[in-house]
C-alpha cells in the first residue's frame, strides 16, 4: 500500500507558532525529508521527537527525491519541511511534489506559518492582490532583467532577501522603480522583529549601509494606474519615442500613446515625424 507525503509548515522563528496537527503529523511519519538537518533537529529535539531524517535541498534534490518516493511508495509515511515556514514555495520541495504527482503519490498538506503572508499582512500596502517574486538573482543581467519585467507590475511585490545583498537590493529597487514605498519586515516572530515602513528613495539613502541584519522580506508597491486626463501632447510624444526605440512602428506608437493619453493619433504622429 502506497503511503502518504505530508507538507508540514513550521515556525518561522518562533517555536510557539507550531500548530497541534503539525506535531501530531511529525509525530506519526515514518521519516522527515529535511532542507537541513541541523535545523529540524533543533526543532524536534524542542518537542521531544525521535525521526529519523533525510537530507533533502538543491543540490540533491533529484537523486534524494527518487529515494524518498520509493520509499513512500512501498509503504511509508513522509513529512518534507524547510528550515522555516512552508516547504515548496520557493523551495526544492515544489520538485518533490512534482515527483510525487508523476508516481501518483498522495500528498497532504498541513499549513503552517508563511513569511511572504506574515510580513504582507504587516506592511501597511495593499493586500488584495499581490506576487511573490522570490530571491533575486545575484547575477546583475538577471537580476535587472527581472526588476525591469515588473516595471508595470500594479499589484503588491514582495521579495526575500538575504541581509549581506539588501544593499544593492535597496539601490536597484529606487534605480527601477523610482520613488515607490516599500516596507522591510525583519526577523519576523523573533526577538528582534522590526517592520520598517519607508519608502525606496528612503531606504537607499539610510538602510544601504548593512546595518538592517536578520531574515529580511520586501513589500513593494505596484504601479499605480496613471491619470490619462493629466498626459499633455508633450508627454504622448515622449512615450511614444521610447514605444519606437524599443522596435515599434511609429504610426504604431502613435496609435498605442493615442490610447493611453487620449489625445488624438494624428496630432502625436505629426509632432513626431
Amino acid at each position: 500500500m502506497t503511503g502518504t507525503l505530508y507538507v508540514v509548515g513550521t515556525p518561522i522563528g518562533n517555536l510557539g507558532d507550531i500548530s497541534p496537527r503539525a506535531l501530531e503529523t511529525l509525530k506519526g511519519v515514518d521519516f522527515i525529508a529535511a532542507e537541513d538537518t541541523r535545523v529540524t533537529v533543533k526543532l524536534l529535539n524542542h518537542f521531544d521527537i525521535k525521526k529519523p531524517l533525510v537530507s533533502y535541498f538543491e543540490h540533491n534534490k533529484h537523486e534524494k527525491g527518487e529515494v524518498i518516493t520509493d520509499r513512500i511508495l512501498k509503504g511509508e509515511n513522509c513529512a518534507v519541511v524547510t528550515d522555516a515556514g512552508m516547504p515548496c514555495i520557493s523551495d526544492p520541495g515544489e520538485d518533490l511534489i512534482r515527483q510525487c504527482q508523476e508516481k501518483d503519490i498522495p500528498t497532504v498538506v498541513i499549513p503552517g506559518p508563511s513569511a511572504v503572508i506574515s510580513a504582507l499582512a504587516v506592511s501597511g500596502l495593499e493586500t488584495g492582490r499581490f506576487t511573490f517574486e522570490g530571491f533575486l538573482s545575484v547575477n546583475k543581467k538577471s537580476r535587472a532583467d527581472h526588476l525591469e519585467s515588473l516595471l508595470d507590475e500594479r499589484r503588491t511585490m514582495i521579495f526575500y532577501e538575504a541581509p549581506h545583498k539588501l544593499p544593492n537590493t535597496l539601490k536597484d529597487l529606487y534605480q527601477t522603480f523610482g520613488e515607490r514605498k516599500l516596507t522591510i519586515a525583519r526577523e519576523l516572530t523573533k526577538l528582534h522583529e522590526e517592520i520598517i515602513r519607508t519608502t525606496t528613495a528612503y531606504a537607499a539613502e539610510h538602510y544601504a549601509d548593512g546595518s538592517v541584519k536578520g531574515e529580511i522580506v520586501l513589500i513593494l508597491e505596484g504601479k499605480k494606474q496613471e491619470d490619462k486626463s493629466a498626459y499633455t501632447l508633450d508627454d504622448a510624444v515622449q512615450y511614444a519615442q521610447k514605444l519606437i526605440e524599443n522596435g515599434m512602428r511609429p504610426t504604431d506608437a502613435a496609435k498605442e500613446a493615442a490610447a493611453i493619453s487620449k489625445i488624438k493619433k494624428n496630432d502625436i504622429y505629426r509632432k513626431l515625424i
